[in-house]
């Protein structure tokens, strides 16, 4: 829920629920970071989020976009056997970030992995120079198309509908019975329910971009970590050998700085 909604419930100042969040958030980023190391992961799945940051693009001045206000794209990489989020980038939708990720998953990696992406074209160039030839590569691409037979008197609704998708190598050797983003895009879902902010049409949108990626810090760390993953019955830390027991709110709470 949003945060005033929680300083309601609490009865608490709405001071004290954003410095819990970002004092939380922060011990987060660091506990991530110094635990989610030498994964051995044998499929990986990246995708990026949209979301936004004060106003949509369409309602912020020019020079505050990407930078105070406006689209903001959560880039996620995940291991598909066991459900870890291996990394995350919030930045914009561009060649940049899509290396930014790649360089991350690639330093967190032990073994060679198989990543599959959506057709998004800056994920070419990224996994090239992050992973070199050190990687079996491959894109879902989805097609999208207008349904002549929808668009009668009675329905004017000319948004492209999915087609279908076509599986395409890039490098290596990836196994094509593997090639997909059905996992990635069940996590978007997962954050879309788990953050109010990732909502699509909500008053609960973050105000500040260091609010919103320490809001993902605590999200990631409590997924990875404290949620039980009904297809494992464990997290999926414990799945990854990260983690021996289930971690407690409590016990994410104390990550504060």
């Amino acid at each position: 829920m949003s945060l005033r909604a929680t300083s309601r419930i609490a009865d608490v100042s709405i001071n004290t629920v954003t410095k819990l969040l970002v004092d939380v958030g922060k011990g987060c980023l660091d506990f991530h970071d110094a635990t989610v190391h030498h994964i051995k992961s044998k499929r990986v799945e990246c995708d990026e989020i949209w979301s936004f940051v004060y106003s949509k693009n369409k309602n912020t001045a020019e020079q505050d976009k990407g930078h105070k206000a406006g689209d903001v794209w959560t880039w996620v990489g995940i291991d598909r056997e066991t459900k870890l989020v291996l990394s995350w980038y919030v930045g914009n939708r561009d060649a940049e970030s899509a290396y930014e990720l790649m360089k991350d998953i690639k330093s967190r990696l032990r073994t060679r992995a198989q990543m599959t992406t959506d057709g998004f074209k800056p994920y070419l160039e990224a996994v090239s120079e992050a992973f070199g030839s050190r990687v079996d590569f491959a894109q879902l691409v989805k097609i999208y198309g207008t349904n002549a037979e929808d668009n009668t008197t009675e329905s004017n609704d000319k948004r492209k509908r999915y087609k279908g998708a076509k599986k395409v190598r890039v490098q290596g050797k990836p196994d094509k019975k593997y090639i997909s983003t059905s996992m990635i895009e069940r996590q978007n879902l997962t954050m879309r329910m788990h953050m109010r902010r990732f909502t699509r049409k909500t008053n609960a949108f973050s105000k500040k971009v260091e609010n919103h990626c320490l809001a993902i810090a605590l999200h990631f760390v409590y997924y990875n970590f404290a949620k039980i993953h009904t297809s494992l019955r464990v997290t999926p830390a414990m799945e990854a050998g990260l983690a021996k027991d289930i971690m407690t709110l409590e016990e994410i709470v104390r990550l504060a700085k």
